[in-house]
């Protein structure tokens, strides 16, 4: 049995209540909650803290209901078309996606009321719900999760009229953005330089994850296929993601070296079908499980059977920027990481982590195989990564920041 993890802050600020009276509206566009694990610790949070939430998001597998209240948290979902390609594609999907946040941000107006309303992008287009709303006295905060500019350069390898526009949204949110959230210090030095902020009104409140919903238990001896060793993974799957570089290191350790490894792979997204194509193509189709997108027992159990875990994300300026939540989930696993050098992951895991050459299939195979071959170091390493969480990057130690952020945009 897993012993509950303290959370002092949260339990302090559960007997303050420092937001009582307060209405909060969160708008999230590309993930239903509570799915997504960022905004959901969030609207707890602000919930203890005495405020009453309601949140606005779109449907998806297993989150069909239009309306729900889960933990005090009043959870309106709307349909969204499917991941959208090219201009057009995008067009519809954010217009579909505007529509049903004015539409339902009205409905909570009337409802409930609120006094502050928080976007969470992807993409930079919510400011647009906020601004009629700011008329009327109605703080807005912007919750900064990614940098659309970039991620539009990692996911197509141009820039050009459409990434020009992103920049002008990104800019736009900002110039309408009474306090900003980032999630690391790379994403606040970006609000201060392209989106001139005031460093008073720029907070960073990193994803922590909660280490009371990951349960970690006993391994899985099944993950493995019969197999010597095991590498996970847990993420998208994306264009942008980098798991055909993580196959061509696959394809390296089994099939040029023969190393006895069997890599299990959870997670979701519109690059998956090509994925499975590509392992079958390398001979690696039984050495490689994709497991798609996993419940939460299921993906507990992979990472406490695996023997290492891997971040393959391509090095680029949106990946060497961002913080990748699957880092701070392996390290809450105590599992010992080899993921490419880029800024943000090595802030995040530090010693948890060999780093790659950038993009270097070859040499992300080689501390897979360092790793594997030292099982005292991964031991180590692991150790150290779940110290960290503990100590600085879970959850808890997230909680005041966010409400200082609350209090600041109540006092402009």
């Amino acid at each position: 049995m897993t012993t509950a993890a303290p959370m002092p802050r949260l339990d302090a600020i559960r007997a303050a209540k420092p937001l009582a009276g307060r209405r909060v509206l969160i708008i999230v566009e590309n993930l239903p909650l509570p799915f997504d694990r960022r905004v959901w610790h969030e609207c707890r949070t602000l919930t203890a803290a005495g405020a009453e939430v309601s949140v606005i998001c779109p449907t998806g597998k297993g989150y069909e209901a239009a309306y729900e209240c889960l933990d005090g948290v009043h959870i309106h979902r709307h349909p969204l078309p499917t991941d959208a390609s090219g201009a057009l594609g995008y067009l519809v999907e954010y217009g579909a996606a505007l529509f049903h946040e004015m539409r339902l941000a009205l409905k909570v107006a009337r409802l409930r009321g609120f006094d502050t309303l928080q976007a969470c992008n992807p993409p930079d287009l919510i400011f647009l719900v906020a601004l009629p709303f700011k008329l009327f006295g109605k703080r807005f905060i912007f919750d900064h999760h990614d940098i659309n500019p970039e991620l539009y350069e990692a996911k197509f390898g141009r820039r050009g009229a459409f990434w020009k526009l992103l920049g002008m949204f990104e800019r736009l949110t900002f110039r309408s953005a009474d306090v900003v959230i980032s999630t690391n210090q790379s994403y606040r030095e970006i609000a201060l330089t392209r989106g001139g902020m005031r460093p008073e009104d720029v907070f960073v409140v990193r994803s922590g994850p909660d280490l009371n919903r990951l349960v970690v238990s006993k391994p899985d001896p099944a993950w493995r296929k019969g197999r010597r060793h095991m590498v996970g993974y847990v993420g998208v799957m994306g264009e942008q993601e980098g798991i055909d570089l993580l196959l061509d290191a696959a394809r390296i350790l089994v099939k040029e070296r023969g190393r006895d490894v069997q890599f299990v792979l959870v997670g979701d997204g519109p690059a998956l079908p090509g994925l499975k194509a590509q392992a079958a193509e390398m001979g690696l189709a039984e050495h490689v499980s994709f497991l798609g997108r996993a419940p939460d027992a299921q993906l507990f159990s992979v990472l406490s059977s695996a023997d290492v875990c891997v971040n393959p994300d391509r090095v680029n300026p949106m990946n060497d920027k961002s913080t990748m939540n699957k880092i701070l989930e392996y390290m809450a696993f105590s599992k010992p990481i080899v993921q490419f050098e880029v800024t943000e992951g090595r802030h995040s895991a530090g010693e948890a982590s060999l780093y790659a050459r950038p993009n270097d299939t070859a040499d992300m195979a080689d501390k897979i195989a360092l790793l594997l071959d030292d099982p005292r170091r991964s031991a180590e390493m692991g150790a150290l990564g779940r110290h960290r969480v503990e100590t600085e990057l879970s959850w808890d130690h997230q909680v005041d920041t966010l409400i200082a952020a609350y209090q600041r945009v109540a006092a402009k």
